[in-house]
């Protein structure tokens, strides 16, 4: 019963903390809001957004208020998986929600490597499948941030772009050590073991 509990915060707040954390990185983006993306995501989250931006104001066209809603469901997963499974914390309970904050960042840093993965992974295959697709646009414009980064420095090699190779390795060393170090020692923090 525990497990279904744990699997089913994860699944329901997983995906909500995934549709907030996309619906701010596409506003970052500029993406068009007509795109089937945006409007599957908007879908979901406008009972939570319209309301938070009331008490959240934007900063520099940026809305605030979505990121915010991401960070909050993940600490809200993170703290029903603890209580779940009956995890025996060591820290005072404002040490513990600044834990649990920071732990909510990781993941959500975590979450954002993947989305870019997926993108390069999609644009790349759609590239050399059907590069006119309508949702190429949307894409690139998520991809083109980190893409530009390898773009300005290595140029094609034999007319192949390897940014989107140098894009996905670096994205995988992000996973390896900055962001799986801080989760470990984290929870190490958190629980003492």
């Amino acid at each position: 019963m525990i497990e279904a509990g744990i699997f089913l915060s994860k699944t329901v707040l997983g995906i909500l903390s995934l549709a907030f954390l996309l619906r701010f990185y596409l506003q970052v983006v500029r993406a068009t809001p007509r795109n089937p993306l945006s409007v599957f995501v908007c879908a979901i989250t406008d009972f939570a957004v319209i309301p938070a931006r009331r008490f959240v104001p934007g900063w520099r066209g940026y809305d605030l208020s979505t990121f915010l809603l991401a960070l909050l469901t993940e600490m809200l997963l993170l703290s029903m998986v603890f209580i779940l499974s009956g995890m025996d914390l060591k820290t005072s309970a404002l040490t513990t929600v600044l834990v649990i904050l920071c732990l909510s960042a990781v993941s959500l840093a975590k979450m954002f490597v993947y989305i870019i993965i997926v993108v390069t992974f999609a644009q790349a295959i759609l590239s050399w499948v059907n590069p006119y697709s309508p949702i190429m646009s949307l894409l690139t414009a998520m991809s083109s941030p980190f893409l530009d980064i390898f773009r300005r420095r290595f140029n094609p090699v034999g007319g192949v772009d390897l940014s989107l190779l140098f894009l996905l390795v670096t994205c995988q060393i992000f996973l390896i050590w900055p962001i799986s170090a801080l989760n470990h020692s984290l929870l190490v923090f958190l629980t003492g073991s």
